[in-house]
C-alpha cells in the first residue's frame, strides 16, 4: 500500500513538474517570431545575401533624405515580372500594381515620435547600415526594433560624433 502512494506522489510530482517546465517554455523560451508579419513573405536573406542586391537598390532614398523609403511596387516587379512571377506572393504584389497602391509593408524600425533621425547624414560619413541595422543579409524575417536615446549616445561617443540632441535629433 505504501508502495503505491509512494508511486501515486511520484506520478504528481512529476505532472506537476512536466506542467511547470511547459509554462516556463512556452511563455518564456518559445522562440518568438523574428519581426511583424508582413504582407509579403519578404527575405532579406535571399535578395540581399543570395542575391547581393545593395540596400540602397530597395532603399532608394536613403544617401539624400531624411527617410530611406521602402521599394515601390515596381521596384519589386523590375526583377519579378520575370523572376517567378508565378509565385503566389508575387502574384500579391503584381495584384498591388494593378490596384496601384503601394504594398502595405509593416515599419521594423520605430523611432519615438519626438525624434528626428536623418539617414542621409549617417550615409555621408560612411556609416554603413550594417552597424546600425545588423546583418540582415542573413534574416528571413527581420526583428522589430525600438531606437533608444542610449544606443544613438553611445554610437555617437565611440565616433566622436555631435551629442548636442536638440539640434542633431530633436527638432
Amino acid at each position: 500500500m505504501a508502495s503505491s502512494a509512494n508511486r501515486l506522489a511520484l506520478v504528481a510530482f512529476a505532472a506537476i513538474a512536466a506542467s511547470l517546465g511547459a509554462f516556463f517554455y512556452f511563455f518564456y523560451l518559445w522562440p518568438q517570431p523574428k519581426g511583424p508579419e508582413q504582407p509579403i513573405p519578404f527575405s532579406h536573406n535571399v535578395h540581399s545575401g543570395i542575391k547581393q542586391i545593395q540596400c540602397q537598390y530597395c532603399h532608394p532614398y536613403v544617401a539624400y533624405s531624411n527617410f530611406p523609403g521602402m521599394p515601390p511596387v515596381e521596384k519589386c516587379l523590375h526583377c519579378h515580372n520575370y523572376i517567378i512571377a508565378n509565385h503566389p506572393w508575387i502574384r500579391k504584389e503584381h495584384d498591388y500594381a494593378r490596384q496601384g497602391v503601394s504594398t502595405p509593408w509593416v515599419k521594423v524600425n520605430v523611432i519615438a515620435e519626438h525624434v528626428f533621425f536623418n539617414h542621409q547624414r549617417h550615409v555621408n560619413r560612411e556609416v554603413a547600415c550594417e552597424e546600425c541595422h545588423g546583418e540582415v543579409q542573413a534574416s528571413q524575417r527581420l526583428p522589430q526594433k525600438l531606437w533608444r536615446m542610449g544606443e544613438c549616445i553611445t554610437c555617437h561617443q565611440q565616433r566622436n560624433a555631435a551629442l548636442d540632441c536638440w539640434l542633431t535629433c530633436h527638432n
